[in-house]
């Protein structure tokens, strides 16, 4: 059953301020370079599951489980998307931007100073970023709330897609704004106020994670060039329960690929 639907009888084409052109296009991967935790020496004991870039630990697993999630649960899932999912598309050009990204481009007056740690972004058609409302970047854990940013380059327009409609909506023009002027060009910002709202006060996370990777898919990989394509997410219905119970089978399942690697 797909995790994130539609009611057959809800179309989410019938707004077209939330349609952009699709291109295809060369993959820029991101590999997070800062870690949530902030410098922390982690014990062996501490590590659950190295993946490519991400060092998942069991208080980040424990947290899939049943919590808010930690932006290393986040940045577990991109690494995810780009590794297994991206990787069947060569010629796209989306990037996938880690949490920790958030927190920099909220505390950094000067993006440009940030380039060095950024792919190019000379080529990309489309920018996923997780915003947190975390301005605090030395406190690890903080912030209260994530939502999900998706930058449609070739259009110039920033769609928001939070599921405390608005709890991040100042966070989320700040950082279209910071990733414009690193791109060069200016973003419409589009807060889209349909989105899908989470039932409790634990599941931001887990609708940032199943909304990318519908979003990337189901709309961006998916879609023939040239095709419009909407951005809405009127309509649909996330199941965030099955959602996680998917990103803990995914982590055992690479778990004990590494354990059969080893023995």
């Amino acid at each position: 059953m797909p995790l994130v639907k539609s009611p057959p009888t809800t179309s989410a084409r019938d707004s077209p301020s939330s349609s952009h052109r699709h291109s295809g296009s060369g993959f820029h991967p991101f590999g997070g370079r800062f870690s949530r935790h902030f410098g922390e020496q982690l014990s062996p004991d501490d590590a659950y599951l190295s993946y490519h870039d991400v060092r998942l630990t069991r208080e980040d697993v424990d947290c899939i489980r049943n919590d808010w999630l930690t932006d290393n649960a986040i940045a577990f899932w991109e690494e995810y998307l780009e590794h297994e999912k991206l990787t069947n598309y060569p010629k796209a050009q989306i990037v996938l931007l880690r949490p920790s990204m958030s927190f920099l481009l909220l505390k950094t007056p000067d993006p440009l100073s940030l380039k060095s740690a950024l792919p190019d972004f000379t080529n990309t058609t489309h920018i996923f970023l997780p915003v947190n409302d975390c301005r605090q970047v030395d406190v690890a854990e903080g912030g209260s709330h994530w939502s999900l940013l998706l930058v449609s380059v070739i259009d110039g327009v920033a769609f928001h897609y939070d599921s405390l409609y608005p709890s991040n909506v100042q966070e989320a023009k700040l950082s279209a704004h910071r990733l414009s002027q690193l791109v060069g060009k200016p973003f419409k910002f589009i807060n889209l106020e349909d989105s899908p709202q989470q039932e409790n006060g634990m599941d931001c996370g887990v609708y940032v994670c199943l909304l990318m990777q519908h979003l990337l898919i189901s709309r961006l990989l998916k879609a023939h060039a040239q095709d419009k394509i909407s951005m809405s997410m009127r309509g649909k219905e996330v199941d965030a329960t099955g959602g996680r119970r998917e990103m803990l089978r995914i982590i055992e399942a690479r778990r004990k690929e590494g354990e059969r690697r080893r023995s």
